[in-house]
């Protein structure tokens, strides 16, 4: 593991490394955050997955997230959106192939052998900050746009790991609308009983936990009633009694200015859970 990138910001440090991952079979970027700490000291994590074309620079750079973390005092860990790099499969298209893995393992040709985002997520990527950075097993995850996707199917497929979820503008329902398709078609074939698998929205039919999900949404998206769609989720939520908050905020867009406007509200709902209460099973 090499470090690339080391910033002093908030009191504390910005770093960003580099590794060969075994998962993805290529070279991969991950940011770190970590607040000014005192010898010996452990801290929770939040996981922030970023949306489609984004690097984990673009979290880092825009955000304002790490005044947030310095002041409730938790580590933030942002890692790349795909395998990247030469000889890793791509396509022309924004919203498929390098930087746009969509947190799901690809069964497919070509992207099968190395798109596996979810397990370098959930696995890999996890078993290398706790060996090399001071973290607790406490831990939460957020996200924006495919990010918010990917935060959300990770929290339902994995009951009682993580304290608290939360997403900006996420894709809640890809297997009804145009990037989900596209995306699903291409890395997972057209059996869309195996799509149900990676969609949030299909995962809360039978969710094990009633983790509480904090939704921000803004009402000036582009991409609101085209790829978003919020309101199928919240109705999901609603009929199965799932605890959802849904905050559609007028005037904001899909962007980093929306992200920057509400990281506080966020890490503050991440901090509370991560430094006390406990997950809600469903009964």
């Amino acid at each position: 593991m090499e470090q690339i990138e080391s910033h002093a910001c908030c009191g504390g440090t910005q770093s960003v490394w580099r590794h060969r991952s075994a998962t993805l079979d290529c070279e991969m970027n991950f940011a770190v955050f970590t607040p000014a700490m005192a010898a010996g000291e452990r801290l929770p994590v939040i996981w922030w997955l970023s949306g489609l074309t984004c690097t984990e620079q673009n979290f880092i750079a825009k955000a304002g997230a790490q005044r947030y973390a310095a002041e409730h005092r938790v580590i933030l860990v942002v890692p790349d959106t795909s395998p990247r790099g030469e000889g890793v499969a791509d396509d022309p298209a924004y919203d498929l192939g390098q930087g746009a893995g969509f947190y799901l393992n690809a069964i497919c040709t070509p992207w099968a052998t190395q798109y596996r985002m979810y397990d370098y997520i959930t696995d890999e990527l996890p078993g290398l900050v706790a060996e090399h950075f001071p973290v607790t097993e406490r831990c939460s995850i957020m996200g924006h746009s495919m990010g918010g996707h990917g935060a959300l199917i990770i929290a339902l497929k994995n009951p009682g790991r993580y304290m608290a979820v939360s997403a900006f503008s996420p894709i809640v329902a890809p297997m009804q609308v145009p990037w989900g398709e596209k995306a699903f078609s291409a890395y997972l074939g057209e059996d869309r009983a195996l799509w149900a698998e990676w969609d949030a929205t299909a995962l809360l039919e039978t969710a094990a936990e009633q983790l509480p999900i904090l939704i921000d949404q803004g009402t000036a998206d582009s991409f609101l009633e085209t790829q978003l769609k919020p309101e199928i989720f919240a109705k999901a939520a609603e009929r199965l009694g799932h605890p959802l908050t849904l905050r559609l905020q007028p005037g904001y867009d899909h962007s980093y200015y929306f992200i920057a406007s509400f990281i506080g509200d966020h890490i503050a709902h991440h901090a509370q859970a991560l430094n006390g209460s406990s997950p809600h099973r469903r009964q």
